[in-house]
């Protein structure tokens, strides 16, 4: 036996006490594996992927989506050999998460339907406004109840076949245990939720409205839902064959409810108790705060989701996030490599962030729109990146960047300002995601987009993997404190954090910046209708 496999760690990786993560982000899909002590990561594994538009839906394929997590979890129990001298073949406690929203729909044989539609889409915006109207409370376009409700209206042949819809992260699970349930975070972006269930007034209020076009009580097609720290079933023989290639991992490990990443993320940052909050930059970006009260009116800019115990969140969900920004270091990486001087990625990303803190409060005049897709806080049902100027504007590197991440940060501030004027308050708000890990740039910026501290730590660097596992942990602790008073009390009881508060130098350029952004929004309009 190696060094290495006498460690505490490889004890317990060898007694299966550890628990796993998974979670299929939009652009990589990451394992992460925990020990006791849920600070001590004990092994990682990655796989990257994209999505793609096919006949005008974006989606991914399911055979990819096994795939991906085979290879993760691969990767994962590779690097658990090569720094423990161990491959595990338990664990305490297992728990997947996935980008939250979409439609995932299937008939009784458990065949697919139609293609996986995921939150990207948004082709649903009839059926998102009559359930808005028909509900008073704001109905997203990737909620999968519209999907659904759009699939009815367009009278798809599909929807008399209809069995059973849910999330990614409620399909992989289902697959993994044969339970068809899904975490509270997770279902309450499929449906409105009420009390830690789905809104039964609502359900009653859609049956009626259906009648005669959906096959029985809309309840049956759904998930049920859990809540942190339930029991959700234990792995099959079957999921852990479609889990690991190898064989080799034992069946039988239990299963907490499946989350989205919107919940993974408030766990990750500690931001599940009342007046906290999180933003969290990738692919799309968005922000969690968990209310002390129910918001006074309908706000289309504002989801009302739940925390993984069912608290209640305003949810500021934008589709476009930080692709169009690493597209333009990608073109800087380019030049660099074309002149004989490459840099890596995240050698690039530093010094293009690093020159954005030179830039003007303002962005010089510039103007930058990362809209890949439609964004519906706005009112774009396609997307058209740009970048904008007047003849008067700066052009300089340090105000393209600063333009550039101001940008990303755009929608997001315009609905953020909703709940400020609702009168929603903040003790704290942690940022996580790729963006921020140069330091001191990103987390500055979005301290002047919020008015309001924002804090990074250094235990979210594993992201949403880390915090399924987290709830996974959780799940055989639950009988002991409160989701809130674990993460207090145990995860981030020693962490280390640095909180920036707000620059007034920036947070007037930032509001000029966003004044320009409203204004420029008939051009991105003209945009989408010319090109």
């Amino acid at each position: 036996m190696s060094a290495a496999g006498t460690t505490e760690a490889a004890r317990q990786l060898r007694d299966g006490r550890a628990s796993l993560g998974i979670e299929l982000g939009s652009t990589r899909i990451k394992a992460c594996l925990i020990g006791e002590e849920a600070t001590d990561v004990l092994a990682t594994g990655t796989f990257a992927w994209e999505n793609r538009l096919e006949d005008g839906v974006w989606t991914y394929g399911l055979d990819e989506v096994w795939d991906g997590i085979r290879a993760a979890y691969a990767a994962l129990v590779s690097d658990a050999e090569q720094r423990h001298g161990v491959r595990p073949d338990t664990y305490a406690a297992l728990g997947v998460s996935a980008m939250m929203h979409g439609y995932l729909a299937f008939d009784a044989a458990g065949e697919q339907l139609v293609p996986f539609r995921t939150w990207r889409n948004t082709s649903t915006g009839v059926a998102a406004e009559e359930l808005t109207r028909l509900f008073g409370v704001n109905i997203p376009l990737r909620w999968s109840i519209a999907h659904l409700h759009q699939a009815i209206l367009d009278a798809e042949p599909h929807v008399e076949r209809l069995d059973f819809i849910t999330t990614l992260a409620g399909y992989v699970h289902w697959q993994l245990t044969g339970e068809r349930v899904l975490g509270v975070g997770d279902a309450s972006g499929m449906f409105p939720i009420e009390a830690g269930e789905y809104d039964r007034r609502m359900l009653a209020a859609y049956d009626a409205s259906v009648v005669g076009r959906l096959a029985g009580p809309v309840a049956r097609l759904l998930p049920e839902v859990r809540t942190a720290g339930a029991a959700a079933g234990t792995l099959t023989a079957a999921g852990a064959a479609r889990l690991d290639a190898t064989g080799e991992l034992r069946p039988g490990v239990p299963m907490c409810p499946p989350e989205g990443d919107a919940g993974t993320g408030m766990v990750a940052t500690n931001s599940v108790a009342p007046r906290t909050g999180n933003v969290s930059a990738g692919t799309s970006i968005f922000a969690m705060v968990v209310l002390e009260k129910a918001l006074g009116d309908l706000h289309r800019e504002i989801d009302l989701v739940t925390t993984p115990v069912g608290d209640a969140v305003a949810m500021v969900h934008c589709n476009n996030g930080a692709s169009e920004l690493a597209a333009w270091v990608g073109l800087f990486r380019r030049f660099a490599e074309v002149s004989g001087h490459p840099v890596g990625e995240d050698e690039a990303f530093a010094a293009l962030l690093s020159e954005a803190l030179a830039g003007e409060a303002d962005a010089g005049g510039l103007l930058a729109y990362n809209h890949l897709a439609g964004e519906h806080i706005l009112g774009l049902t396609e997307g058209r990146p740009l970048f904008v100027r007047t003849a008067d504007s700066s052009l300089s590197l340090a105000n393209v960047m600063r333009a550039q991440v101001y940008g990303v940060f755009g929608a997001l501030a315009i609905g953020m300002r909703v709940l400020a004027r609702e009168g929603v308050e903040l003790d704290r708000m942690f940022a996580h995601g790729g963006l921020f890990r140069t330091a001191g740039v990103a987390q500055r910026f979005l301290a002047a987009a919020l008015d309001a501290p924002v804090a990074v730590g250094d235990l979210a660097a594993e992201g949403g993997a880390w915090g399924m596992a987290v709830l996974a942990s959780f799940a055989a602790r639950a009988d002991q404190r409160s989701l809130a008073a674990y993460l207090d009390d145990v995860v981030f009881a020693s962490a280390s954090l640095t909180t920036l508060t707000p620059d007034p130098a920036d947070v007037a350029g930032f509001a000029t910046y966003l004044d320009r952004y409203r204004a420029g929004l008939a051009v991105e309009a003209a945009a989408i209708d010319s090109l």
